[in-house]
C-alpha cells in the first residue's frame, strides 16, 4: 500500500470514527472540520520535521514560503 493510501485510509477511519460518535447529533461542517484538522496536523508534524526552518518546511510541502507562513498564522502556529 502507497503512502498516500496510508493517509487515505487514516482519515477514512477518523470520519468513520466520527459518524461512530455523534451519538444521535446531526452532523454539520464536515468538509471544514476535517480539512482544518489535517492541515494544522501536517503543518504541526512538518514544521517540527523542519526543525521550524520554513523554507526547508515549505519544500518539503511543495508550496510557496509566503503561503506557509499564512497558513501557519492562520492556525495560530506562528
Amino acid at each position: 500500500m502507497s503512502r498516500s493510501n496510508d493517509i487515505a485510509d487514516s482519515v477514512r477511519r477518523a470520519i468513520e470514527r466520527y459518524f461512530r460518535d455523534l451519538d444521535g447529533e446531526k452532523p454539520a461542517g464536515i468538509y471544514s472540520m476535517v480539512l482544518e484538522s489535517v492541515e494544522r496536523s501536517m503543518l504541526e508534524t512538518v514544521m517540527q520535521h523542519a526543525e521550524g526552518n520554513q523554507t526547508i518546511a515549505a519544500d518539503m510541502l511543495g508550496i510557496n514560503r509566503n503561503t506557509l507562513r499564512r497558513k501557519l498564522t492562520d492556525h495560530s502556529l506562528l
